[in-house]
C-alpha cells in the first residue's frame, strides 16, 4: 500500500530521486576532503579544467585529454568561480537526469499508454538508480546526454521531425555515437502507405528505382536536412573559434584512442600493450593500431546497421536500446559511464520483456550481468591498488567473460523485439 502510494505521485518520486542525488553530492564532498578514495570522477577534473582555460581567454583544448565539444566547457563555467561553485557542472548533470526521468515519465504515459503509477514505476529505474545517480554526481556529464537523446526519441514519437533532426545533429555533435540511431529513426518514420497500391497489395514487384523512390519521403529528407544543418553549423562554429584542435580532439581521436583503464572491453590487453612506448615502436605494435581501427567495423554493422534495418518498424525505443547495447559491448573502450547510455531505454523495453516475464531469465540475466563487472573490478583492484600485474589471465579472462554476458543479454532483447508485431505499437493513435 505505502509503494503504491508512493509510485502513485509524481511529486513523491520525483522530490525522492532529487534528494537522493543531493544526498551524495554532500557524501562526494566529505569522501573527497577526508578519503584518499576520492569520490569525484577523474573526467570532471579534465572538464572544469578545460573550463578555466575559457576563463584564461585560451582554448579548452589547452586542457591536456580534454576530448569534448567546447559547449560542455562553457556550460560548466561556473565551476571556475571560488567556493562551491566547483560543484555546478555536478548539480548541473543531477538535473539532466532529473529532465531525463520526467521526460521519460511523460514519454511512457502518452506513447505507451500506461498510467500514472505504472509509469512512475519504469520511469524510476532511472530516477531512483544508485548508479546513475552516483555517475552524475562524481562529474560524469552522462545526465546531459540523457536529456537530449530522450527528447529526440519524443521528438521522433511526436513526429516534431524538424526539432528531431536538430536533436539529433546536436547530440551527435555532443557526443558522437548518437548518430547510429539515424538509421533506425529514418527507416521508422517510413511512409507505409506509399508501398501499398490501390488493391490495398504490396508493390514489392516495383522496379529497384521505384523503390528508391518510395524510400525519399517528406519527414525523412526533414530529418536530413535539419540533423545535417545543426550538426555542420556546431562543427563550423567550433571549428572557427578553435581550429584543428576542435577536430583533432573531438572527432579524430576516438579513431586511434587507446584508452586502457577502467575498461571492461575485451581490447583492454591489447590497448595497454598498444600504450606502452616500447609497444608503440614495435611491429607488432603497428598491427594492433590497425585491429583497433576494424573493430569499429563489426560494431558498427550490428548497431548502426543490422539491427536498426531489421527490428526498427517493429519498435523505436527498443530497438534503440538494442542498438546502444551492442554499440557499448563491442565498444574498445567500455566504461561505467557507457552503461547509462542504455540504461535510459529500459523503461520502454522492460514492460513487455522477457526479463521481466521470465522470472530464472531476468534473475539470472542481472546476477551475471554484475558478477561480470566484479570479476573485472577485483582484477582491476589488484592491479591499480596493489601493484600486482593481472592482465593475463585475470583481466582479459574477466573482460571476456563480461562481453559473452552481455552478448547473451543483447540476444535476448533482440529475440524480444522480433517476437513483437510488426506494426508500430509502442505510438498510440491519438484520439479526435
Amino acid at each position: 500500500m505505502a509503494l503504491s502510494s508512493f509510485f502513485g505521485s509524481p511529486r513523491a518520486v520525483f522530490s525522492a530521486a532529487t534528494i537522493l542525488r543531493a544526498v551524495f553530492l554532500v557524501y562526494g564532498i566529505f569522501q573527497d576532503a577526508y578519503s584518499p578514495m576520492k569520490y569525484t570522477d577523474i573526467d570532471y577534473f579534465v572538464f572544469t579544467g578545460a573550463a578555466r582555460f575559457l576563463s584564461y581567454g585560451k582554448s579548452p583544448y589547452a586542457r591536456d585529454t580534454y576530448r569534448y565539444t567546447p559547449l560542455l566547457a562553457w556550460l560548466i563555467y561556473p565551476t571556475v568561480w571560488p567556493g562551491f561553485w566547483f560543484s555546478f557542472g555536478k548539480v548541473l548533470f543531477a538535473v539532466g537526469d532529473i529532465v531525463t526521468g520526467w521526460m521519460m515519465f511523460h514519454v511512457l504515459r502518452r506513447y505507451q499508454n500506461m498510467s500514472q503509477e505504472r509509469a512512475l514505476k519504469y520511469a524510476s529505474i532511472w530516477l531512483l538508480n544508485p548508479m546513475v545517480a552516483t555517475i552524475s554526481t562524481r562529474g560524469s556529464s552522462e545526465g546531459l546526454l540523457g536529456v537530449f537523446v530522450t527528447a529526440l526519441l519524443w521528438a521522433v514519437l511526436a513526429k516534431r521531425i524538424a526539432l528531431a533532426g536538430f536533436l539529433l545533429g546536436f547530440a551527435v555533435h555532443f557526443k558522437i555515437y548518437p548518430f547510429i540511431y539515424a538509421t533506425s529513426i529514418v527507416w521508422w518514420l517510413e511512409n507505409g502507405d506509399r508501398n501499398i497500391n490501390k488493391s490495398g497489395k504490396s508493390s514489392t514487384s516495383s522496379s529497384p528505382m521505384a523503390r528508391l523512390f518510395n524510400c525519399v519521403t517528406p519527414q525523412r529528407l526533414t530529418l536530413a536536412i535539419s540533423s545535417f544543418i545543426t550538426f555542420m553549423g556546431f562543427n563550423v562554429a567550433t571549428y572557427l573559434a578553435y581550429g584543428w584542435p576542435f577536430l583533432e580532439h573531438s572527432y579524430f581521436y576516438h579513431l586511434i584512442r587507446i584508452d586502457h583503464r577502467h575498461n571492461f572491453s575485451p581490447y583492454n590487453t591489447l590497448l595497454y600493450l598498444s600504450s606502452s612506448l616500447k609497444a608503440a615502436s614495435s611491429f607488432h605494435a603497428a598491427s594492433s593500431l590497425e585491429l583497433e581501427r576494424l573493430a569499429f567495423l563489426p560494431q558498427l554493422l550490428l548497431s548502426a546497421v543490422m539491427i536498426p534495418l531489421a527490428l526498427a518498424k517493429k519498435d523505436l525505443p527498443s530497438t534503440m536500446l538494442a542498438q546502444t547495447f551492442a554499440f557499448v559491448a563491442f565498444n574498445k573502450v567500455c566504461t561505467s559511464q557507457y552503461f547509462l547510455w542504455y540504461m535510459m531505454f529500459l523503461p520502454y523495453y522492460l514492460p513487455d520483456s522477457t526479463i521481466l516475464r521470465s522470472r530464472p531469465i531476468g534473475i539470472a540475466a542481472l546476477i551475471l550481468w554484475i558478477l561480470g563487472q566484479a570479476a573485472w573490478l577485483q582484477q582491476g583492484f589488484q592491479l591499480e591498488f596493489n601493484g600486482q600485474s593481472t592482465f593475463v589471465p585475470g583481466l582479459w579472462a574477466s573482460s571476456i567473460l563480461f562481453f559473452l554476458i552481455n552478448v547473451g543479454i543483447l540476444s535476448v532483447i533482440i529475440g524480444d523485439i522480433k517476437a513483437k508485431d510488426s506494426a508500430m505499437s509502442i505510438v498510440a493513435k491519438k484520439k479526435a
